[in-house]
């Protein structure tokens, strides 16, 4: 009579080297990409991976409050405005030199109008998580969607600022150093903010707080029983979920030098939506892989036809079930066993 084996750990259960190095060798082919596209005369390939590097960065903040929170939110599109607005506010009145509401003064400076970009819609973030958190499941995604509808209607009765019609700025914001009219140097400017988000949402990740995020959305009860006050620490996340995204819509107006309450319409909060879920929830560098699958698809197909969105939803699907967990998981599942 045989006995029984007790399975042996082999080399093959460890995680495969090149997973360590994917990242590594996604960050060098970023680098390589402007490079590359200015040798095939194709300088518009810089300015698509801007914007997708851009909506990325938005993508990784919605993360932090639906996959690491378990906060489905649909009005993230509200605070991706709101950053755009306080940069291009900022920048109008610095222009102008005349202080919004008579005592701020407006601002030029790339550094200045972020970091004003992330105040902004973090305030806006807490005022809307402190209602919103009062409910859950369908109610708060209703809420947040509402909030985010009622930001956008305000922007296009505006008329200080445009109104329907958005506000432009005339040149970009300024870095000290650096020629930020330059399409390339904008790019890495945009790929390093980028890079330096990844590695906070990395650290979150892994922190205590992340854990107890963690735990919460797995069991809100189990977590109350223990002492932790679920509601704040729900809200803390929302609200770094908010700054992040806030950054990005910031680094759009000035990417763009414009600014339109088109930036704030539902159809912006689906498509981070989208992006978060595609690239896989729950990770750190999937909602990165998300943005650039997504935007990518949409500019291939719409080069193509037309009626790109006709094909795309199909896509999107077919996508969703094909590589369930995201494109983030997908080397781990052919993996396993």
């Amino acid at each position: 009579m045989d006995e029984p084996r007790t399975p042996a750990v082999t080399k093959d259960a460890k995680p495969p080297r090149w997973r360590a190095w994917a990242p590594y060798a996604g960050l060098l082919a970023l680098v390589a990409l402007p490079f590359a596209a200015q040798a095939l005369g194709q300088a518009a390939l810089t300015t698509l991976a801007t914007r997708m590097v851009i909506l990325a960065i938005a993508a990784s903040a919605l993360n932090i409050a639906l996959g690491l929170g378990g906060l489905v939110s649909f009005g993230h599109a509200a605070f991706y405005g709101v950053g755009a607005y306080a940069v291009g506010i900022l920048t109008t009145h610095g222009a102008s030199g005349a202080p919004f509401l008579g005592f701020i003064p407006g601002s030029e400076l790339l550094g200045v109008n972020l970091l004003a970009a992330m105040l902004a819609s973090g305030l806006v973030a807490g005022a809307i998580g402190a209602l919103a958190l009062r409910t859950s499941g369908v109610q708060f995604i209703m809420i947040t969607l509402a909030f985010a509808q009622m930001l956008f209607f305000f922007f296009v009765a505006l008329k200080a600022y445009g109104g329907d019609d958005g506000v432009s700025m005339r040149r970009r914001n300024a870095l000290p150093g650096l020629n930020m009219r330059d399409d390339m140097t904008f790019y890495f400017v945009s790929l390093a903010i980028l890079a330096v988000w990844l590695g906070i949402s990395a650290r979150l990740f892994h922190s205590r707080f992340g854990l107890l995020l963690g735990g919460i959305r797995q069991s809100e009860r189990r977590m109350q029983a223990i002492g932790v006050s679920t509601v704040r620490t729900r809200w803390l996340a929302f609200v770094l979920s908010g700054m992040g995204t806030g950054l990005a819509g910031g680094l759009m107006a000035v990417f763009g030098r414009f600014v339109s309450p088109d930036m704030m319409h539902w159809t912006q909060s689906g498509e981070l939506l989208i992006m978060v879920v595609l690239g896989g929830a729950g990770t750190i560098f999937g909602p990165v892989l998300g943005a650039f699958a997504l935007i990518g698809l949409e500019t291939l197909l719409a080069g193509w036809t037309e009626h790109w969105q006709v094909i795309l939803g199909p896509a999107l699907v077919l996508m969703a079930l094909t590589f369930r967990g995201g494109l983030a998981r997908l080397g781990r599942r052919r993996e396993g066993p």
